[in-house]
């Protein structure tokens, strides 16, 4: 294994737990870096096991006492964690993910993913606690139906992080983990009766969380499916777990069901780590292929030169920006969203400086399970009598005639 080195020097935490140390000035970018010596030493850490994806979930971190081994937290994130270990969304963050958090800053846009903060307590207008409806649009147990054509299946309730944005947070963790085959056929055999379905979303939780085995078995049961044309399995392992994304579990995908895509989750530039680009290309090296749903989030990617490197970073990698999503207003996150029109400028100001491949649809999911609307900015100021006028990116205004009708 290859370790990213850190770009800010590790040295004695001053003045003491629970704040940020005097000589570090706050930045929005988080120091790509290994783990504090003293941090991977408690857990045991060599490099065999470091680049073992079980061992990174076996010693995921999942309470206050161990966020401090490796983090000068703020009082914020005290009370955040204190209040997470108590009830609600829990704690988890693999030693890989959590090594991309700056040590002293709470700005950092990794730290503000999987870091929990006292101001989850706040409620916001509009928060739900199902924001995507989808208890009410549950056909099945564990199968979702919100379109006409396609599901999404539960497959698990596990994820190596818990992202503190979770649209599913009222259900992730809860205990149940992976779904027995048993439990999911009444799922499956709602599928077979339903030709109209297409299109089958494997979802949890992260599916890859589960057994090589298990996966492999869920995707040759979808195969027997005549009508279901391709699967798509949505997992940020990738991001937070790229260990996981082994040659055999790639292999094992593929061969199970050729028709499979895979969704994956970046949301900063800083994610797109050496592990991070090597089991993307891991992926597309078994022909499986990858699109992205970047969330937008406050503090975290809501700078245009922020989204521009990510998405770019990700067509690198061989990965098709796919959604730019509008966070769902899920209770507990209203520090993280940002105003829907932030969305609309940030893709005005990237059209013309992307190319369409690098250049996602930016999309708000209807709270209440009504479905996904794409919005962005509007480049017609007037139609009239067969003639359009348009802006260009650049602020050019341009008329197009219809063709005269015969």
């Amino acid at each position: 294994m290859i370790l990213l080195i850190a770009l800010i020097p590790f040295g004695p935490r001053e003045p003491g737990p629970g704040t940020v140390a005097a000589k570090a000035a706050p930045s929005k970018l988080c120091a790509v870096r290994a783990l504090p010596l003293d941090f991977r030493e408690s857990l045991g850490s060599q490099e065999p096991a470091w680049d073992d994806w079980r061992w990174q979930s076996r010693q995921a971190v999942t309470n206050l006492q161990a966020l401090d081994k490796a983090l000068a937290l703020t009082d914020a994130e005290r009370i955040g964690a204190s209040r997470a270990e108590a009830s609600g969304l829990p704690i988890s963050i693999t030693p890989y993910y959590l090594s991309l958090c700056h040590p002293t800053d709470p700005a950092c846009p990794i730290r503000r993913q999987c870091i929990p903060r006292a101001e989850e307590a706040i409620a916001t207008k509009g928060d739900l606690r199902d924001p995507l409806g989808e208890e009410a649009h549950e056909v099945a147990p564990h199968l979702i139906q919100r379109y006409p054509d396609r599901v999404l299946l539960i497959a698990t309730d596990r994820c190596g992080v818990y992202c503190r944005f979770c649209t599913r947070s009222r259900l992730v963790g809860d205990g149940g983990g992976a779904r027995s085959m048993t439990a999911l056929e009444p799922a499956f055999a709602w599928i077979e009766a339903h030709p109209e379905i297409h299109d089958v979303i494997l979802s949890g939780g992260d599916p890859c969380l589960m057994s090589t085995e298990r996966i492999a078995r869920l995707l040759r049961r979808l195969r027997e499916i005549a009508h279901v044309d391709y699967v798509r399995l949505a997992t940020r392992a990738p991001v937070t777990l790229p260990q996981r994304i082994t040659a055999e579990l790639c292999t094992a995908i593929r061969e199970s069901h050729e028709r499979t895509w895979i969704m994956t989750h970046f949301n900063h530039p800083k994610e797109l780590t050496e592990e991070a680009r090597a089991a993307c290309a891991r992926l597309a090296d078994a022909g499986l292929p990858v699109m992205n749903q970047t969330v937008l989030l406050r503090g975290v990617n809501d700078e245009t030169d922020t989204l521009e490197s990510l998405f770019r970073g990700l067509v690198r990698s061989r990965v098709r920006p796919y959604y730019l999503l509008q966070m769902d207003p899920v209770g507990g996150t209203g520090h993280l969203r940002t105003r829907l029109s932030r969305g609309v400028e940030l893709m005005a100001a990237l059209q013309g400086r992307l190319s369409g491949i690098a250049l996602p649809k930016f999309i708000v999911d209807a709270p209440g399970g009504l479905g996904k609307v794409p919005i962005g900015p509007n480049y017609v100021v007037s139609a009239k009598d067969g003639v359009t006028v348009l802006e260009t990116f650049r602020g050019d205004f341009v008329e197009y005639y219809d063709p005269i009708e015969h």
